[in-house]
């Protein structure tokens, strides 16, 4: 019986650790796919992007807090140079996304050197996090529940200042050229800027949630944004499908939990008995459910 919750509790712990730190992901594609209304390939190129940059820097010696805003600073880049494919070269959007998306594979080897790097002997940010605490007096330790506190409390900051920045006026010119492109142009917006802008943030959070997770799992791999855009766009819908539009905040909040339900699916999955290999049939399932619940319930 103690086994049991044991088991049960470190399942729970890991799905929330790994939940939180896919939380930046789904605040990135939240922004590109519904503020912005732009389907931004770049993320599987700026995802693995974050966890190159901070494992190259952390393996050279770098401190992990500038290794992590690296990361975030080489993701916005990466976000910058696919608004400028699509508004100066005039090229479809997502056609854009995967000309960089390409190119990042190629940039990823060069940052990193091989294929793989190895970080269970560099410092993190969790780590740095937790010495900071004990040196003013708060008995932490570096762990799961570390990991999960310090995740969480970076998850809070970045949602609240993403929900204060799309009620600025910038924010808001952001969210009107994703609305009606047309219309915001004919107010004289310059759409190309709002697109620059938005992009960079959406690759910054996803390049951001690449670097916590490579330090949480201890490696960089070249092939570990395979696939992620998926992951993000299902938190995404899950969270629109369960808890429906509205007002920004709401749209945050519901993407984080989204992610997280997305996270406790796929352990209930293997729980159950479905193999490793069966994970992207899960999550093809997932997305298509989370897809198909609000038609079926507008037509209900």
């Amino acid at each position: 019986m103690t086994g049991g919750m044991n088991q049960l509790a470190a399942m729970l712990t890991g799905t929330f650790e790994q939940g939180f730190l896919f939380g930046f992901l789904g605040l990135g594609v939240l922004i590109t796919f519904r503020f912005f209304r732009f389907p931004d390939l770049t993320a599987e190129g700026s995802y693995p992007l974050g966890g190159a940059v901070a494992g190259a820097l952390l393996v050279g010696g770098t401190g992990p807090g500038l290794a992590t805003a690296a990361a975030v600073l080489a993701g916005a880049a990466a976000g910058m140079v696919t608004a400028l494919v699509h508004t100066k070269l005039r090229i479809n959007n997502i056609i854009a996304g995967i000309v960089v998306m390409t190119a990042l594979y190629s940039v990823n080897l060069r940052v990193m050197g091989r294929a793989n790097i190895p970080l269970l002997t560099t410092p993190s940010l969790t780590g740095e996090a937790v010495a900071l605490a004990n040196r003013i007096g708060l008995p932490f330790r570096e762990g799961h529940a570390s990991t999960i506190a310090v995740t969480l409390a970076l998850l809070a900051l970045a949602a609240f200042l993403l929900a204060r920045f799309m009620h600025t006026d910038l924010g808001l010119a952001v969210r009107a050229t994703g609305e009606n492109e047309t219309m915001i142009r004919a107010l004289g917006v310059d759409t190309a800027r709002t697109k620059l802008i938005g992009l960079a943030i959406s690759n910054a959070f996803i390049a951001l949630s690449g670097a916590l997770v490579a330090q949480d799992h201890g490696f960089a791999d070249i092939g570990m944004g395979t696939g992620i855009l998926v992951t993000g766009a299902a938190g995404v819908m899950i969270g629109q499908a369960l808890f429906g539009d509205g007002s920004i905040a709401r749209w945050i909040g519901a993407t984080i939990a989204g992610v997280l339900i997305y996270e406790f699916l796929v352990i209930a999955a293997l729980r159950i008995g479905l193999a490793p290999t069966d994970l992207k049939l899960v999550t093809a399932a997932l997305l298509l459910a989370s897809l198909a619940l609000p038609r079926l319930r507008g037509a209900r």
